[in-house]
């Protein structure tokens, strides 16, 4: 077998509307709904699905826990916009921009949090 590309994750989150307040402003993603009301995050060819804390739907891990997701998120737009856009919104850049090593190699990325607490990585390819 040979797993071709990520389709969605789940976050588990306290708030979905505050989840979705903060991924559609301050990251530019689409919220949309699914199955019976259901909320997610839609981003190029991929989502992210939300579960409330305490009400995940079946199946989900073993142990659901808002803030416990570490993410990178790719971005053509310049990182020194990035960071001046984060600025406008009221989010803290805690650390860069900094060089680490993506999936296809190396990127120029700044680390912020997201309502949860979630680690958030956005990045330029280099």
């Amino acid at each position: 077998m040979e797993i071709k590309q990520l389709d969605h994750l789940v976050l588990t989150v306290e708030n979905i509307g505050t989840t979705c307040r903060f991924y559609e402003t301050v990251l530019g993603m689409k919220v949309i709904e699914f199955g019976g009301g259901r909320k997610a995050l839609k981003f190029g060819n991929q989502k992210i699905n939300l579960h409330e804390h305490g009400k995940e739907f079946e199946p989900k891990a073993e142990r659901p826990t808002p803030g416990s997701a570490d993410l990178c998120f790719l971005t053509e737009i310049p990182i020194h916009e990035v960071i001046t856009h984060l600025k406008s919104c009221q989010v803290a850049v805690f650390e860069g921009p900094v060089e680490r090593t993506g999936a296809e190699g190396p990127i120029h990325s700044v680390y912020l949090r997201d309502p949860d607490n979630n680690l958030l990585e956005i990045a330029n390819l280099i």
